[in-house]
């Protein structure tokens, strides 16, 4: 079992920053990639950026690439995701997760609870 625990979320006007943790526990994730997503009310689950735990390799949506950026501290067992340049429509609960990776959601077997990212206008 894989347990992840985000922070970091709020409130935040447009063009600001934010800085997500999703700290990871339990039976990891050398041999997992992580992942972040994020949903609204009206969309689908949707895939924002992954990283490959052991080689460091990552992806983005299209959406966020130059703006977002993932990383990870082995040591500390954590992901992170620096929002920069926010707009109102990233506006969404974010979720990380762990798993065999891709940008489907059913790549992914473990996910942690969300943590709310709001973007004023």
């Amino acid at each position: 079992q894989v347990q992840l625990v985000e922070s970091g979320g709020g409130l935040v006007q447009a063009g600001g920053s934010l800085r997500l943790s999703c700290a990871a526990s339990g039976r990891i994730v050398s041999f997992y990639n992580m992942g972040w997503f994020r949903q609204t009310p009206r969309k689908e689950r949707e895939f924002v950026a992954r990283i490959i735990w052991s080689g460091g390799g990552t992806a983005y949506a299209d959406s966020v690439k130059g703006r977002f950026t993932i990383s990870k501290d082995n040591a500390k067992n954590t992901v992170y995701l620096q929002m920069n340049s926010l707009k109102p429509e990233d506006t969404a609960v974010y979720y990380c997760a762990a798993g065999l990776g891709g940008a489907a959601p059913p790549g992914y077997a473990y996910w942690g609870q969300g943590t709310q990212v709001t973007v004023s206008a």
